[in-house]
């Protein structure tokens, strides 16, 4: 058990450590979205973001906030399960288990996840 939490303690850090959790993120939205809504809707959202909200794919991992309340916008009520699928995805990337907080948002699971990259 010891060994375990010591490996994905040592992932953590060289992810953040490369500056890999931000792309990581972004491959994970990007795996998400085209699941869901494939290559043509996916490209919908992104020319929305970008040209609603100025908010460029690569700029995702810098503004959840302002990511997850267009995501909101665009797509009303299915925005937290797209939210979810997009976590449980990434976590599993992490090798980590994905807990569903109440009353947390989006940014809040980056910046919790960010923190437990940081130790």
């Amino acid at each position: 058990m010891v060994a375990e939490v010591t490996r994905v303690t040592k992932r953590l850090q060289t992810v953040e450590k490369t500056g890999d959790l931000d792309d990581l993120l972004l491959s994970v939205v990007d795996e998400t979205l085209k699941q869901v809504f494939k290559e043509a809707g996916t490209k919908v959202i992104y020319d929305y973001l970008g040209n609603k909200c100025h908010l460029r794919r690569e700029e995702i991992a810098e503004k959840p906030r302002v990511f997850s309340a267009e995501l909101e916008k665009l797509l009303g009520s299915a925005a937290p399960m797209i939210e979810k699928m997009i976590f449980k995805r990434l976590y599993s990337k992490l090798r980590l288990e994905f807990d569903v907080k109440r009353n947390y948002e989006f940014s809040d699971h980056i910046k919790e996840l960010r923190k437990r990259c940081s130790r």
